[in-house]
């Protein structure tokens, strides 16, 4: 009880207070006379502080598992709570190309640099070397405004035209005052509360987790993972809704290399890694991953639309799913793990196809109002239809526990989705029963058994066949369910 307690009270004014040190950090720069990009930097580090604290804090007690766990999972995390769900929530996050390959070439090199350090093919100090030179590379490139940096004519150019359409967005973004002494007395004090309790919240973190038997990477890579991130999730869902898309796919990418480099690699060259993990090798391999889908969906569309959003968020849940039955041991883990992360890595590959063309007033949800191959019916309402069916099937499997087992029956969700004539609300259903699949073999009593990897199988299978199903009809422009009803 007094784990929770302290893990609680931890959080909270971890939480509260990084949002103290973010303000009082943006003032004292201003004072200073730092760009919007610096500006942005620097509040991203500030927000970062219980994340990269908390990883520390682990590695110093040799509890590597959890120290990696919550920097890499805390990345993972950000790239769907800051870019999936604010493109779900603002409809869609509008970006520059420019902007994005700028902050993505950055954000690749530290990923990479990353997996090699955790696979063991690369000690942490050289990894720390290699990361820090590109890191103040462009923190130079932007301080300068990519004047700087002696390069041919047309780079030059287009360094300069990335950094001024990144600076045009943070400069309604972020809009700090002058700061004063006091400003700067006030972060010191912020940073060192955020400090105490971020260390009380992963000590209490890892007390209470070895008391119910939950693992280091569960614990590290889930739980402390989301709850030090969450200040950088509302902030960044927050610029979304605003409009000022490449605020926040700034914060999203500047928030996980800083991760890597202040709270993996630096603390890991001097106080080491420990052997290498296969748990620790699949979170990385989840955020290199997924990077690098984010990555591409941004350049492909010159941002994130809602459906693409959620299709990144239902990945997560996949991590999620993943990294439990990795920390478990589940007898069928490895082929739980591989058809997740296939099933991920196949819906990313469709959200990258370029969207359906919509007349006028067709909406901006991850579902368009038009008719479905049923008469009568609008996709949308085909396609809540579906999920309900699919949650429905659930609900009545979890409630009957170890009696009935109802997950094959899963299979209705995707099929009545298929109805709506599109792949994208098709996948997404798909996506849901396939998570459910797994989550059910607990109450069901059958987790991990060779029956329960049957009906994942089964589920995934439908799942597959019917979105490549709904993708044929879109393509084909056959039927009513392309066209909107008059």
């Amino acid at each position: 009880m007094l784990a929770v307690v302290a893990f609680v009270a931890g959080a909270m004014v971890s939480l509260f207070t990084s949002w103290l040190l973010v303000s009082r950090l943006e003032r004292v720069g201003e004072r200073l006379g730092l760009s919007e990009a610096l500006l942005g930097i620097l509040a991203a580090l500030a927000a970062d502080a219980p994340e990269i604290t908390a990883a520390t804090a682990a590695l110093t007690s040799h509890q590597q598992r959890i120290g990696a766990g919550v920097v890499l999972g805390s990345n993972v995390f950000n790239l769907a709570a800051l870019l999936g769900l604010g493109a779900v929530v603002a409809g869609r996050i509008g970006l520059h190309r420019r902007v994005v390959a700028l902050n993505g070439a950055v954000a690749l090199w530290v990923a990479l640099v990353c997996s090699l350090v955790v696979g063991g093919a690369m000690p942490p100090l050289a990894g720390l070397v290699l990361a820090g030179v590109v890191l103040a590379s462009y923190l130079l490139v932007l301080g300068t405004e990519g004047k700087k940096p002696r390069l041919p004519g047309p780079w030059r150019t287009w360094l300069r035209s990335a950094v001024a359409e990144e600076e045009l967005e943070l400069e309604d973004a972020i809009r700090p005052v002058r700061g004063r002494w006091t400003d700067a007395a006030a972060a010191g004090a912020a940073l060192i509360v955020v400090v105490i309790a971020s260390i009380g919240m992963e000590r209490a973190a890892s007390s209470l987790g070895s008391s119910l038997g939950v693992p280091e990477i569960v614990t590290g890579g889930l739980a402390l993972a989301a709850v030090t991130s969450l200040p950088n999730a509302v902030a960044a869902v927050y610029l979304a809704n605003r409009g000022r898309g490449a605020a926040t796919l700034s914060t999203a990418l500047s928030s996980n290399t800083l991760n890597v480099v202040a709270g993996l690699l630096l603390p890991g060259a001097v106080l080491g890694l420990g052997p290498t993990s296969g748990q620790a090798l699949l979170v990385t391999g989840w955020y290199g991953g997924l990077t690098v889908a984010v990555l591409a969906l941004a350049w492909r569309h010159k941002g994130l639309s809602r459906g693409p959003g959620a299709v990144i968020v239902a990945a997560y849940a996949g991590f999620v799913a993943c990294v439990v039955v990795s920390g478990f041991a589940v007898a069928a883990g490895p082929a739980v793990i591989a058809g997740l992360s296939a099933l991920s890595a196949v819906a990313l590959a469709a959200a990258m196809l370029p969207p359906v063309r919509r007349r006028r007033h067709s909406g901006t949800s991850a579902c368009p109002r038009r008719a479905a191959l049923l008469p009568g019916l609008t996709a949308r309402r085909v396609w809540i239809v579906s999920m309900i069916a699919a949650s429905a099937v659930a609900a009545v499997d979890a409630a009957t526990g170890h009696r009935v087992i109802l997950i094959g029956l899963l299979i209705v969700g995707p099929c009545i989705a298929l109805l709506t004539g599109w792949w994208l609300p098709t996948t997404t259903t798909g996506l849901w029963a396939c998570c459910l699949a797994v989550i059910l073999g607990l109450p069901d009593g059958i987790w991990g058994t060779g029956g329960h990897l049957a009906f994942i199988a089964t589920t995934f299978v439908v799942a597959a066949a019917a979105a490549v199903a709904a993708a044929i009809i879109g393509r084909a422009g056959q039927g009513p369910g392309l066209r909107r009803p008059r």
